[in-house]
Order: structure tokens, then C-alpha cells, then sequence
């Protein structure tokens, strides 16, 4: 289907369009692209990996797209105005949204599996595809974040499996609404929240979604997602919970400061008891997702609960950078509100203050959830706690920035938790750094910018330097 076509990438870089060039070029496409990060030095590392699969890479000035047979690939959100747009429109070239081109690869595969939900969706789709590996069903895996059971040294980005067995695992995007484009033989539904859409909007491609899929895995216990089972014949759904009735649950939950188990139940009878290398409860739902989808799959549920365990996580996924003087540095993906809660959760049941960096995602994306965001971190949040705010991320473009990250201080500051807007990154940084003492937990939380994992790695520098 792609062997010996042509692709150029927009954006290479980033976390939805690396592991989608990583698999053509794994099926013996002729990949290229751009990308701003790799013009502004940003995450070398990065694009040396890229480079040693054979991708050729380009500065983004319209010079690596030369020929009317290149498909040009881009987000939507890449503006006409950027050059190798305008070097496409000039060649001839054929354009695709990277969404198109995943869903076309989705579609045309045996046993497409896509995972939707506000939250949880790069966990529980490396979940599966880690389940089927060592279960020896050879999937592809498309990931929004690198997996650290494929992850090795000579290949650290590992978001991407390339496969020869008939599942192709991917998660689905309902941010612009692509998620339309997929016809998934097992859908997953892990919940339904505001996020980049209005509820009304998400109901509606929610339950679409699954309604057209030969086999659904809903949660039942988020509310949202439950009323969309209707959708759904009975005969064709499997349902998990940790409250409500669900063909799939949990007892006996355990947690530990980087772990969590359970004994897990399938229609009533226990199944044997699992424990996961990644810890609290949001992590058992999404557990919980990735059994039932599996086994929808035909993975027996026994195997794949053994297969579970040695599920190792996801970069920035509250990934324990290190701990030094008794202080632990932890790198987080959170930036919607239900993220951020999961990962304040999971904090709050061991005990130690909390030292926050949060640097949202985007000035739209802090417009519209600003409040939602003050409720969630003044929530999670106790007394002594800090949370420090640095601009958003922006790299660039025509996005209004109305709001900042001083308003959302000052919300949070305003329902009597600790919130201190510093503009720059690095400053906020060392705030946290001067404050930590033996017990302190140091967490940088957000998305889109993949220079906050290096940061968490030089503030646990910093730390070490740092006398007791």
C-alpha cells in the first residue's frame, strides 16, 4: 500500500507525526520532512533517531519539497503560509492531513483497535500493543509517546512498533474531529470530558466511534461515556468499572508510591491478582481498557493479566526521573484538567509537598479550560504545597494570546492554594529547586514541548549539586 511512495512531513517532530513517518518508513516508504525544532536545535537526539531509520530531513524553507509525486503530510494546523506548503502548491505535490493518512492505514489493516477518551488514550494503547507483543500477535503500534518496553538505546523514541501480525493499535484524535475518519474493529472508550470540545460535539464523535465498531470497551463508571452505551448492541460491548456493575473490574486495590495492584475479576470470577509497574487508580481503569480490549482481540484474559505486568510505562507518563537527598523528581504528561487530577491523586496518597511546575500547552487551550484548570490544581493541591507557572508553550503562528499564565495564578491563588507566575521557564525552575527539602516531591507537568523532560533532568541536576 506504501512501499516505494513518496511522504514529506510537515512537523515531523512532532508526537503525532514521528511514530505515523516511523511506520511508512517501516513498510518501505520513502520518507522526508521538516521540522521548526530541528531548525532551532531543539531535542537533537530526536531527529538523529529519524535520521537513522532513513528518514531524510530538511530545514522547514520549502527546499525539501521538490516533486509533484511527494504526498505532503501535515496537521491541520500547519498554515498555507509556511514554505513547504507554499513549495507544495507551487510542485504539485498532493497534500494529506496527518489524521487522513493514519486513518487510511487504520482502515486498510485486519484488526484495526483504536482507543478514544479525554485522557488515557497513550497508556492504554501501550497497554495493548505491549500485550499483543509478548502475547506474539506482532501488532503496529501508533503512539502518542514513546514506549519504554520498545524503547532501546540504539532507538530511544520509541513510539512507534512496526509490526507483521494483523492488529494495527492506535489512538484516536477527537481534538479536530479526525477521529471521524476512523472505522475501528475494536473501539475503547476510556471517558468523556470538556477538553478541546464542547460536550455536546464529543457525545456526538464518542459515540459514532464506537457505535460503527465490531466490537466496544466502554468505562462505566464515567458518566459521559456510559450514557453513549446505548449506541452499542449489548452482544458486541464489554464494559469495566471500579464502582459500577462491569464485565471487567477490580478488588483488592493496592497502591505503592510507583505502583498499584489488583485482583482483577472477569464476569464475577477473579482472574488471579496483577500488578503494574505504573502507579495509581487511573492507571487500573486503564488497565482495566487494555485487558478487555484484548481479549476482544482474542488474547485469553488470564494470558494477557500476565502479560500486563510487565508493562513498563510511557515516557513522561509520571515517569521517576530520579531522587536525590530524599527528594524525587517526576516528569509528567498532565495539562487537561482530568490528567492533572489523576496525577495530583495519585501524589496525595503518600505523603511529602508537593513542588509543581506546570507549563500549559497552549494559549488557546488555557483560554477555554482556564477555570477548569484552577479547579483541578486547588483541589489536588494541599497547604504548603507550590506550584509554579511559566508562560505557556508558543512556538510561534497567529494564536491570540489573551490569556496567561499569570490569570491562571492568580485563580488558583484566589481558592487559597500557593501559585507563583514566573515568565520564564528556567527561573520558575530553580524557585522549585531552592525550595526542596528531604520528602519533597519536584513534578514537571505539561505537553507539546518536548524540552520539559530535559528540564526535569537538569533540575535533578541541580538537586544533586544542591547542599542537604
Amino acid at each position: 500500500m506504501v512501499n516505494g511512495k513518496r511522504y514529506f512531513f510537515v512537523g515531523i517532530g512532532g508526537s503525532g507525526m514521528m511514530p505515523l513517518a516511523m511506520i511508512l518508513a517501516g513498510r518501505g516508504a520513502l520518507v522526508e520532512g521538516s521540522d521548526r525544532s530541528l531548525d532551532a536545535g531543539r531535542v537533537p537526539a530526536k531527529f538523529d533517531a529519524l535520521r537513522t531509520l532513513g528518514i531524510g530531513l530538511h530545514p522547514q524553507d520549502g527546499s525539501g519539497v521538490v516533486s509533484a509525486d511527494q504526498i505532503v503530510v501535515a496537521s491541520a494546523a500547519v498554515e498555507d503560509s509556511v514554505p513547504d506548503m507554499v513549495a507544495a502548491a507551487r510542485v504539485g505535490a498532493s497534500r494529506m492531513t496527518r489524521a487522513a493518512l493514519l486513518a487510511e492505514l487504520f482502515n486498510a489493516s485486519e484488526q484495526p483497535i483504536g482507543v478514544a477518551g479525554t485522557s488515557g488514550k497513550s497508556t492504554v494503547t501501550g497497554m495493548i500493543g505491549w500485550i499483543l507483543h509478548a502475547c506474539g500477535d506482532d501488532p503496529t503500534v501508533m503512539n502518542g509517546a514513546v514506549m519504554s518496553n520498545f524503547a532501546t538505546p540504539d532507538a530511544p523514541f520509541a513510539s512507534a512498533l512496526v509490526g507483521g501480525g494483523s492488529p494495527f493499535v492506535s489512538e484516536v484524535d477527537e481534538s479536530d474531529g479526525s477521529i471521524a475518519l476512523f472505522d475501528p474493529d475494536i473501539a475503547v472508550l476510556n471517558n468523556v470530558s470538556r477538553d478541546h470540545k464542547e460536550l455536546d460535539e464529543l457525545r456526538d464523535l464518542f459515540g459514532a466511534f464506537i457505535a460503527k465498531a465490531g466490537w466496544a470497551v466502554v468505562n462505566n463508571d464515567d458518566r459521559e461515556a456510559r450514557a453513549l452505551i446505548d449506541t452499542v448492541g449489548p452482544e458486541f460491548l464489554t464494559t469495566f468499572a471500579l464502582q459500577a456493575d462491569a464485565h471487567l473490574t477490580a478488588t483488592d486495590i493496592r497502591e505503592e508510591p510507583f505502583a498499584i495492584s489488583f485482583e482483577l475479576v472477569d464476569e464475577g470470577e477473579s482472574v488471579g491478582r496483577v500488578r503494574l509497574q505504573v502507579p495509581g487508580l487511573h492507571s487500573v481503569y486503564n488497565a482495566l481498557a487494555a485487558l478487555a480490549a484484548c481479549a476482544a482481540a482474542g488474547v485469553p484474559i488470564a494470558e494477557a493479566a500476565v502479560a500486563i505486568a510487565g508493562f513498563r510505562g510511557l515516557s513522561r507518563r509520571f515517569e521517576l526521573i530520579g531522587t536525590t537527598n530524599d527528594i524525587a523528581v517526576i516528569d509528567d504528561f498532565g495539562h487537561n484538567p482530568d490528567k492533572i487530577a489523576a496525577t495530583l491523586a495519585t501524589l496525595r496518597a503518600f505523603p511529602g509537598r508537593l513542588l509543581l511546575l506546570f507549563q500549559p500547552h497552549g494559549y488557546g487551550p488555557l483560554k477555554q479550560l482556564r477555570h477548569e484548570l484552577a479547579e483541578a490544581f486547588a483541589s489536588g493541591m494541599a497547604e504548603g504545597d507550590v506550584l509554579a507557572l511559566p508562560d505557556p508553550v508558543y512556538f510561534g503562528g497567529t494564536v491570540a494570546r489573551e490569556v496567561g499564565s499569570d490569570a491562571l495564578a492568580g485563580d488558583i491563588a484566589a481558592l487559597g492554594r500557593d501559585a507563583r507566575h514566573l515568565a520564564d521557564r528556567e527561573e520558575a525552575a530553580s524557585m522549585l529547586v531552592a525550595l526542596a527539602r528531604p520528602g519533597d516531591r519536584i513534578v514537571v507537568m505539561g505537553a507539546r514541548d518536548d524540552t520539559l523532560g530535559q528540564l526535569a533532568r537538569r533540575m535533578l541536576g541541580n538537586l544533586q549539586g544542591k547542599r542537604p
